[in-house]
C-alpha cells in the first residue's frame, strides 16, 4: 500500500505541476525612506533622509512604467558665506522600469526617466536664490533589486543618480564646480529602502516554468521510480492496469476534472503541521487552478477544508476553516475575484482514507473545490 500510495502520489502531482507565475499587467505600490547626497557647489551633509511613494504599471513581465513622488530634504555649508544651507524638496517623477531577472528570488532591475522639482532654499550663497521654486527638471537613472517575500510583498533596494536642470538648486552659482563628477549643473545620488505591494496582481504568466525546470515532467524518472519500488523485497504486489485507471481518471486536464465530477480533489496542497500556512509544493497545484478559474470566468467553486483526526473536534473545524480560507487568499491574490469563491471547513468529519496510518493522514489533510454553478 505505501509504495503504490508513493507512486501515485508522484503522478498525480506531476499532472499539476508548474512553477509560480510573475505579473503580466498587475499594479502595485511601493514605498520606503530615502537618503539623498548632494554633488554640487557647497560642503554637503553626509546624510539626509527623505521618503518615496510609488505607483507601478506592468507592461509585461519585465518592463514596468513608475509615477512617483518623493520628499528630499538637503543641508549643508555654503561658500563664500560659509552658512547654513536647508533645502526641502518635493518631486514628480516618471520612469521606466527594467527587470533584468524576473524568475529569480532576487532580481535586478534598472530605470531611466525624468521628474519636475518643487523646491524651497534657505541660507543660499548667491542673493536671489532664497525662496520657493518649481519647474526645473531632474534626468534620473537608478539601478536595484526586489527580495520576493511572497506572492504579493517585496522587499526593495534602489540606487539612483539625478542630475538638475540648472545650477541654482543648491543656493550658490559658481562656474566651473558643482555637479557629479565635477560637471557644471548640480545634482544628487539617493539611497532607498523599502517595500513593494501588489494590490492588483492582474494576468500572471508562466514565462518562469522553464527556468525552474518544472514545466516538463521526466516520465522516464516516473518508470524508473515504479520499477525500482516493484522490485524492493518489502513492496507489495501491485495492480499497474489499477495505476493506468487512476492516471487516466487523474491526469486529465484540470477542467475535465472538475466539469465532469463537480469536485477535485487538490493532492499536493499541503499544510504546516497543525498550521494553516502553505507548504512550497502547494504552490504549483494552486496555480493551475488558478489557470482554471480564470479560464472559466463564469465559474464558481466553493473551497472546502479537511483534517485528519489528531486533535480536539473544535481545533480541527477551525483549523479546516482556516485552511479553506488561506487557499482563498491566494486565488484571489492570483487574480479570482473573490465573489466567485466561498469557504466552508468539515474539521476531520468527512475523511477518505484511514486515519490509523500515516499515509492516511496526510490523505485526510487535504482540499477540495465543489463547483456550484456557472
Amino acid at each position: 500500500m505505501k509504495n503504490l500510495f508513493f507512486v501515485l502520489m508522484v503522478l498525480t502531482f506531476s499532472c499539476f505541476l508548474t512553477n509560480a507565475q510573475i505579473s503580466k499587467d498587475g499594479w502595485s505600490v511601493g514605498f520606503g525612506a530615502v537618503s539623498p547626497r548632494l554633488f554640487s557647489d557647497i560642503t554637503a551633509d553626509n546624510l539626509n533622509f527623505g521618503g518615496r511613494l510609488f505607483l507601478e504599471k506592468n507592461l509585461n513581465e519585465m518592463t514596468a512604467a513608475r509615477v512617483s513622488i518623493d520628499y528630499l530634504k538637503f543641508t549643508g555649508v555654503n561658500f563664500p558665506v560659509n552658512s547654513k544651507f536647508t533645502n526641502n524638496t518635493i518631486k514628480f517623477g516618471l520612469s521606466g522600469v527594467y527587470t533584468m531577472a524576473p524568475c529569480m528570488t532576487f532580481s535586478p532591475y534598472f530605470g531611466v526617466g525624468g521628474s519636475v522639482l518643487y523646491y524651497t532654499n534657505n541660507g543660499s550663497g548667491t542673493p536671489g536664490l532664497d525662496g520657493s521654486k518649481f519647474g526645473e527638471l531632474s534626468a534620473d537613472i537608478f539601478f536595484g533589486g526586489r527580495m520576493k517575500l511572497d506572492y504579493r510583498w517585496y522587499a526593495t533596494v534602489e540606487l539612483g543618480q539625478h542630475t538638475i536642470s540648472t545650477d541654482k538648486f543648491d543656493g550658490t552659482i559658481a562656474p566651473g564646480s558643482g555637479g557629479w563628477l565635477g560637471g557644471p549643473l548640480d545634482s544628487y545620488t539617493s539611497l532607498s529602502l523599502g517595500f513593494l505591494y501588489y494590490f492588483e496582481p492582474g494576468t500572471y504568466s508562466t514565462m518562469c516554468d522553464d527556468d525552474a525546470g518544472l514545466s516538463k515532467f521526466d516520465y522516464a524518472k516516473i518508470e524508473e521510480i515504479v520499477k525500482k519500488y516493484a522490485a524492493t523485497p518489502t513492496s507489495v504486489n501491485v495492480d499497474y492496469n489499477k495505476i493506468e485507471e487512476l492516471v487516466k481518471k487523474n491526469c486529465g486536464t484540470v477542467q475535465e476534472r472538475i466539469i465532469t465530477s463537480g469536485n477535485m480533489f487538490l493532492i499536493g496542497v499541503n499544510f504546516e503541521f497543525a498550521k494553516s500556512s502553505l507548504t512550497p509544493e502547494s504552490y504549483p497545484i494552486l496555480v493551475n487552478a488558478v489557470q482554471l478559474l480564470l479560464s472559466n470566468p463564469e465559474m464558481k467553486v466553493e473551497i472546502q477544508g479537511h483534517t485528519d483526526n489528531i486533535g480536539s473536534d473544535s481545533f480541527n473545524q477551525k483549523l479546516s476553516e482556516q485552511r479553506a480560507e488561506t487557499v482563498k487568499r491566494f486565488l484571489v491574490a492570483k487574480g479570482v475575484p473573490a465573489s466567485r469563491l466561498t469557504t466552508v471547513g468539515f474539521g476531520s468529519s468527512n475523511p477518505v482514507s484511514d486515519n490509523k496510518t500515516a499515509e492516511g493522514r496526510s490523505l485526510n489533510r487535504r482540499i477540495e473545490f465543489k463547483v456550484l454553478g456557472k
